[in-house]
């Protein structure tokens, strides 16, 4: 097991966060979405690893195998912990590749630290380019949404992460493509994180607008995103940055919903090693 200490200091200690790294190659990260933790790309890594990359995953603060501090859950805080992981390992040529939450570390990283260091950017069920509804982003998903969230979070927050669990997968229209077990280990990555995470993570992706860091994307740039997506919709999304991202590659996969790294596993690898390909 590998940690790195961030620049971020809580209670006089170093805020450390779990990574795995396997491979040889330019470096590929992989940031895992809210609340699950790096465990959820179990099968992008191995197909990434023999594909000839290597692979970092890690876990955000508050999740998985990282420290649980009680603050730093905004998107600045977020890509500066990339920044530490990014600088602390001396990589460069780095692809980053954000899912869902992720989306929004990929996005502020980008917009806060530029492009030096990297090769190339994917969004995977991202929540960027802005997942709240407003005057000019109609588009977007009503406050209300993300408070009761937040309620139900405080109220029985295991409750909600089974509730959530089944609808990151669209399970009943996937029962033959996902398994029970796997909904449920989801689940346990899910209810181990740190509660107060959980609950300020939701203001941050449901709120954060990245719709200015996505103007400053000049590298290659992969958007995947299922049009049964019911957690984060298409449209002030997946789409929205497509419009945003000048000559980003945008991939709709039908039928597919929010987890569709479970559900469509085959389809989003074939598109994930045909777009880091030199």
């Amino acid at each position: 097991m590998s940690y790195f200490k961030t620049s971020s200091i809580e209670n006089r200690e170093n805020i450390k966060l779990y990574y795995e790294d396997y491979g040889t190659g330019d470096p590929v990260i992989l940031i895992h979405g809210w609340p699950l933790s790096a465990q959820m790309w179990e099968y992008q890594t191995q197909v990434l690893v023999e594909a000839g990359h290597r692979v970092i995953a890690y876990d955000r603060r508050g999740f998985g195998r990282s420290d649980k501090p009680w603050s730093g859950y905004d998107y600045d805080t977020l890509a500066k912990d990339l920044n530490d992981l990014i600088t602390g390992l001396d990589l460069e040529n780095v692809t980053i590749v954000g899912f869902s939450m992720g989306g929004g570390e990929v996005s502020r990283y980008i917009g806060n630290y530029g492009t030096s260091k990297l090769k190339k950017a994917a969004l995977v069920s991202s929540v960027a380019a802005f997942m709240l509804k407003t005057d000019d982003n109609p588009d977007g998903v009503p406050q209300e949404t993300f408070d009761g969230f937040k309620a139900a979070v405080r109220k029985d927050r295991l409750s909600f992460l089974k509730d959530f669990g089944n609808n990151f997968v669209n399970y009943d229209d996937n029962k033959d493509k996902i398994s029970e077990a796997q909904v449920h280990f989801n689940w346990s990555i899910a209810a181990g994180a740190s509660p107060k995470g959980t609950l300020d993570c939701i203001t941050s992706f449901g709120t954060t607008d990245f719709r200015a860091d996505l103007e400053k994307f000049d590298i290659p740039t992969l958007i995947i995103h299922g049009d049964a997506d019911q957690v984060v919709p298409i449209k002030p999304s997946g789409e929205q940055a497509a419009s945003i991202v000048k000559g980003s590659r945008y991939e709709v996969i039908k039928g597919a919903p929010h987890g569709l790294v479970f559900t469509h596993t085959e389809e989003v690898n074939k598109i994930l090693i045909d777009f880091l390909k030199d």
